[in-house]
């Protein structure tokens, strides 16, 4: 028996899965139990310039020709249209599935899965979250046993690159995008990552994994780094602090998820807190396990290659031996935290008149609004008269501390400058 693989896409990923098919086939074929052939690789120009490891006689633009040889369809096209097209076709020809397509599965998942449990087929989706490390594997199957209480993680690379760098060397965001456009860690259209969206997509995938509910990319409240400037980053190393863009998923005792996206400040004694570069890692909290931490590349062609192929591998196997891959567990209808409701720590910081009783003033106001203080923090007086003021408060509901906001603001003493989440230690 041979397990017949198709290759949807040559590009970054593609073409190291090809690599490491060609060189490491017999090592895969004894993990998988029988031999893997590649029957072919789906590119949309014959003519482009490839990688010496490509065979061109494997090269072709239909897609469905060698989806219909295929046991295995390996999906690493990019964009949602075209690869829900070709999955779906892929699983009604009864091949299983491997994809690193974050956004298609966070806005179509349920489909594919549906279709795939209809057809006896399974779809694997390690590389699509973060890279090399093995996240997805240890929620659906190493913490089967076990009930994960919040997930935080830092999952897109290049925001971490860029605040890492804004941090350590003082460099403002546009000047480090720039840099990381031109080292290629950064896309020339970088929204999906600074705006938060590629982690939001990867964050849905891991709650409805944990917490056996559908989550769909737009029931994740997103925020990006692109107002984070370097006085932010000086006041939060000033107060003990990381900013990190932190990917954060928690399920209350009701049942009801709260799935965010943002910058964060990170206290220095969290474990996220020294990943530096464009490194990834992911914090489980479990109720029997404990706190878990997952670290290693989340992006490159090799490091997410080698989570492609332990997929295939798992799916060659399947086929071998028989069986099915874990399920998706559906319990319940999704219900999700109110914005409003959502609760975190804060970081305000203001620009206030260095006037004696102005921190009374404000004292008074987060009180009324039932937001507790924690610390506070005269960052500098300027000249004319103006001090900037960080205040951390107490866990507090969004909507508390809006209110809170929107009185500072009325005032003639001082303005509210930024607010950002705080993570606990």
């Amino acid at each position: 028996m041979t397990i017949k693989i198709a290759l949807l896409g040559a590009g970054t990923v593609g073409s190291q899965v090809a690599r490491l098919l060609k060189e490491e086939n017999e090592l895969l074929a004894a993990r998988a139990g029988a031999p893997l052939e590649l029957v072919g690789i789906s590119v949309s120009n014959l003519e482009a310039e490839r990688d010496p490891w490509i065979d061109r006689e494997l090269l072709t633009t239909d897609s469905k020709a060698i989806i219909d040889q295929a046991d295995i369809v390996i999906e690493l096209i990019g964009g949602v249209d075209l690869p829900r097209e070709l999955i779906l076709y892929a699983i009604n020809s009864g091949a299983s599935v491997v994809t690193g397509n974050k956004a298609l599965l966070a806005e179509h998942g349920p489909e594919i899965y549906d279709l795939a449990k209809e057809k006896n087929v399974d779809v694997y989706y390690e590389a699509a979250v973060a890279g090399a490390v093995p996240v997805v594997y240890a929620v659906r199957e190493s913490l089967a046993g076990d009930t994960v209480k919040a997930i935080q993680g830092i999952l897109n690379g290049t925001t971490n690159y860029i605040l890492d760098e804004m941090t350590t060397k003082g460099l403002p965001f546009d000047e480090v995008l720039a840099t990381a456009q031109e080292l290629g860690f950064a896309e020339a259209d970088p929204t999906a990552d600074v705006d938060g969206h590629d982690a939001a997509a990867k964050i849905a995938i891991l709650a409805s994994l944990a917490f056996h509910k559908r989550v769909h990319i737009d029931d994740v409240q997103v925020e990006g780094i692109r107002e984070i400037t370097s006085s932010d980053i000086a006041a939060a190393t000033a107060g003990g602090y990381v900013i990190k863009l932190i990917a954060e998923a928690t399920q209350d005792d009701a049942g009801k998820i709260d799935v965010r996206v943002g910058p964060t400040l990170v206290p220095e004694a969290h474990p996220l807190a020294s990943i530096g570069g464009s490194f990834n890692a992911v914090v489980i909290e479990a109720e029997a396990a404990d706190r878990l931490m997952f670290y290693g590349r989340g992006a490159g062609g090799a490091p997410t290659a080698s989570a492609v192929l332990s997929d295939v591998v798992a799916a060659a196997s399947k086929r071998v031996v028989g069986g099915r891959a874990p399920q998706e567990i559906v319990l319940g209808k999704s219900e999700f935290v109110a914005a409003e409701d959502s609760t975190s720590k804060y970081f305000v910081r203001m620009d206030v008149q260095d006037e004696v009783g102005t921190l009374a003033q404000l004292a008074r106001l987060f009180a009324d609004a039932g937001v507790s203080i924690s610390s506070v923090q005269q960052e500098s007086v300027a000249g004319n008269g103006e001090a900037e003021i960080t205040i951390t408060t107490h866990t507090a509901r969004a909507a508390d501390l809006a209110a809170t906001i929107e009185s500072i603001n009325d005032t003639q003493t001082a303005k509210v400058s930024r607010v950002l989440r705080v993570a606990d230690e």
